[in-house]
């Protein structure tokens, strides 16, 4: 076989988590381990959700051979030179995997190698692009008939992570709710105190219930308890919120917890990823983003709470939108436009129920009262066939399984080219 350089392109933390590492697991099964045959590397672009670890996490995978970070991106698109001054064989493929899919075309020009994109909801530049993989028939179905033959309906990356991560003996408690305020201060500002707020009346109303957090890696317990404190978080009263503390075990064995004014226990889970928890939990209450993505690829229902009370405090906008929403001085302005806009044009707002083009999980946007969001979530414990219809329903939306190896086998056809 003639030595072949294999370049994947990612950027955020969940893209490398759930996309890259089972793509270079499917590539090592497939072409083996021998790296003076085939060569894996990563190249990272920049993402406004990023954390700073992407390097760390790719490089931990130990089917990948070198990595290059975000901060060193522009100056290989723009010249082709990696800041380590990376040889590349002559035979290669570059493979999409998170970013802006121009980037590939630019690289592969560059760099004289075919080019496979990862494609979940839409596909570009099909003239420029040598394959598609893609995760569901309706984003081939949009395609000219020219282009028909790049494009494969792979199925669902981010269900193959979650299956390689996921414990086969985990399984439901009726008992267990999830907490996912999000990892950036704009939205954990509102979601803790509100979905805290919430979760003190389900279980004033189910003593038994249990509530759990999984905590982002990128976020440290003393700072996530910072916005559970009233001293700290303005926002706590505004949800009829008395506040939490911190409560970390003596001989460090049991997890951390959240103990609030009322007595209830919010455990914080460090797990990461937490796919094996989340499994566990037969309802979650949620913030906007990547999280509703995973929770519906695990079929795990969610309600989905956006509160308006502080239209400056989204700034996590991905964009050009983002950008101005963090500018320093200004930004808290132009964040109270993008949000007013945003909330009279919202549409859906909920991965699961964008895939589906329909409601499948409660979205709740405006000044939300925790008493009336925990009405909701009381109504959906209270009929579990509910719940399980929604959990057919998130199963139905995903794509198929195999969607990395599937991968595998159009960059082993590419290279053949």
């Amino acid at each position: 076989m003639t030595q072949v350089d294999i370049l994947i392109l990612s950027n955020g933390p969940g893209e490398v988590t759930t996309w890259v590492r089972p793509v270079v697991r499917a590539l090592r099964q497939k072409f083996g381990d021998d790296r003076s045959q085939v060569r894996i590397s990563v190249i990272l672009s920049p993402c406004p959700n990023a954390t700073g670890k992407e390097s760390a996490i790719a490089l931990s995978f130990p089917e990948v051979d070198r990595v290059q970070g975000a901060e060193h991106f522009w100056q290989f698109l723009l010249w082709g030179k990696t800041f380590e001054n990376w040889d590349w064989r002559s035979h290669g493929v570059v493979v999409f995997l998170g970013g802006d899919q121009v980037f590939p075309i630019i690289i592969g020009k560059k760099l004289g190698y075919r080019t496979v994109v990862y494609a979940e909801w839409q596909a570009r530049w099909h003239n420029l692009i040598d394959r598609f993989g893609v995760m569901k028939p309706q984003v081939a179905a949009r395609v000219s008939p020219k282009y028909a033959h790049k494009f494969s309906v792979v199925g669902d990356l981010m269900l193959e992570a979650q299956g390689q991560l996921l414990n086969p003996n985990s399984s439901l408690s009726t008992d267990l709710i999830g907490i996912l305020p999000g990892s950036k201060a704009a939205k954990l500002t509102q979601g803790i105190p509100l979905m805290i707020a919430i979760a003190e009346h389900i279980h004033a109303n189910r003593p038994q219930t249990k509530f759990v957090i999984p905590v982002a890696p990128t976020l440290d317990l003393q700072t996530l308890a910072s916005f559970a404190d009233s001293q700290k978080n303005p926002f706590v009263e505004t949800f009829d919120f008395s506040g939490a503390s911190l409560i970390i075990s003596e001989d460090g064995k049991s997890n951390a917890s959240l103990k609030t004014q009322r007595g209830l226990i919010v455990e914080l889970s460090q797990e990461n990823p937490a796919y094996n928890l989340l499994s566990q939990c037969c309802i979650c209450i949620t913030t906007v983003g990547a999280n509703t993505a995973e929770l519906g690829a695990l079929g795990v229902p969610m309600i989905v709470v956006l509160p308006t009370q502080q239209l400056d405090a989204m700034r996590s906008w991905d964009g050009l939108p983002g950008l101005l929403a963090n500018l320093p001085g200004v930004g808290s302005s132009f964040a109270k436009v993008i949000n007013w806009l945003f909330l009279r044009r919202k549409g859906l707002l909920a991965w699961p129920n964008i895939w589906a083009q329909e409601e499948i999980v409660p979205e709740l946007v405006g000044k939300l009262q925790a008493s009336e969001v925990a009405e909701i979530v009381l109504d959906f414990l209270a009929h579990p066939e509910k719940l399980a219809e929604i959990r057919a329903k998130l199963r139905r939306v995903r794509g198929e399984s195999g969607a990395a190896q599937k991968i595998a086998q159009i960059i082993e056809e590419e290279i053949g080219k």
